[in-house]
Parts: C-alpha cells; sequence; structure tokens
C-alpha cells in the first residue's frame, strides 16, 4: 500500500495524475538547513525523514511504501524556503526578478526493508519584475506557502520567462522520475 507524507494539495494532485492509489500521512519534520550542508542534500534529508516519519507512524507495516518528497528554490546557494510574511515574498520576488535558480526536488520512497530516491533539478528564469508585478502577484496570497514565494501552476507562470527541465518537479513531484521510482517498487499506477 502507497501511503504519501505530505498534506500538499499540489502533490496530491501530481500522485492522482499518475494513477496511484495511495492514503495521505499527515507528518512533522523540521525543515531547518544544517550549517554547511549543500542544498540538494538538504532537500535529499528532509523528504527522506518525511517518508521514514510516515513509515514509523505506520508501524512498520511489512508492505507499505511511503513517498515523501521536498521541493526548494536555491539562487546563489541560497536555500528559499516559504515566505514568512508579505514583507518576505516582496523580497524574495526581487531578488529572483531577471535571473535563473534552481529548483530542487527530491523524492524518497521507503518501505520495511528498502529506500531509494530521485532527484530532479529544473532551472527557472524570471522576467525582469518591477515593483508594481511583484506588489500585484502578492496581493493574490499566490506565493504563500510557496517555495520561492511563487506558484509555477498558478499566476506565477506569467513570471517565468524560461524553463529548463521538469514542470511537474517545479510544482512539487516530479512525474517522469516518481513514475519510474515507483515502478522499482512494484506500486502499480496508471
Amino acid at each position: 500500500m502507497l501511503h504519501l507524507a505530505s498534506q500538499s494539495p499540489r502533490r496530491r494532485q501530481l500522485l492522482r495524475q499518475l494513477g496511484a492509489d495511495f492514503s495521505v500521512l499527515d507528518v512533522e519534520v523540521a525543515e531547518q538547513r544544517a550549517a554547511g550542508e549543500l542544498p540538494q542534500d538538504y532537500v535529499s534529508r528532509v523528504a527522506r525523514d518525511k517518508a521514514r516519519a510516515g513509515l514509523a507512524s505506520l508501524g512498520r507495516a511489512a508492505d507499505a511504501v511511503v513517498l515523501g518528497a521536498d521541493t526548494e528554490v536555491v539562487l546563489d546557494d541560497e536555500v528559499f524556503g516559504k515566505p514568512q510574511d508579505a514583507t518576505d515574498a516582496v523580497a524574495m520576488l526581487r531578488r529572483l526578478s531577471g535571473r535563473t535558480h534552481a529548483v530542487i526536488s527530491v523524492v524518497w520512497l521507503v518501505g520495511a526493508l528498502r529506500e531509494a530516491s530521485v532527484a530532479c533539478v529544473s532551472q527557472v528564469r524570471f522576467a525582469p519584475l518591477d515593483e508594481s508585478t511583484i506588489a500585484d502577484y502578492v496581493a493574490t496570497g499566490e506565493p504563500f506557502g510557496k517555495a520561492g514565494a511563487y506558484a509555477i501552476q498558478g499566476r506565477g507562470a506569467t513570471l517565468i520567462e524560461h524553463l529548463d527541465g521538469s514542470y511537474s518537479g517545479v510544482m512539487g513531484l516530479p512525474l517522469f522520475e516518481t513514475a519510474r521510482l515507483l515502478h522499482r517498487f512494484d506500486v502499480k499506477t496508471g
């Protein structure tokens, strides 16, 4: 049985798109980057911790497979989490304006006897944004709860000049990579 260790509506939507049957687990893990931890290592650790916490909550059921994922925006080795408030969202969008940043998504599958992961790194270039565009976008409320203060699947798409990589990975769950990982674990999709 597949379980998703995430409350993200986007991840649920994307996993449904693969045709997988799953239940949702609510897990709490610390999302704090350690000093000197590389961004991809951080994203991978958080995703793995979510999957392991989900498996632990099930009492290590022999047939359980738990999917944990994390997605972060990275610019100049700085991990942009979710904005704390409107001021934070404006500051993030100003920094992303006219620049290319990485979006790192890592997916872990954890079962009683094995674990495996996949990573997907996409490059996203924002158009130059003026103050009015940033203010209008923040006023929509869409940046809140989103890494880097934008949603590629929403109005945030209008900020993006170029994407090199995985659209679904930027949303929060890279479908191509996730489908391959599920297949390796004999989890039925489609």
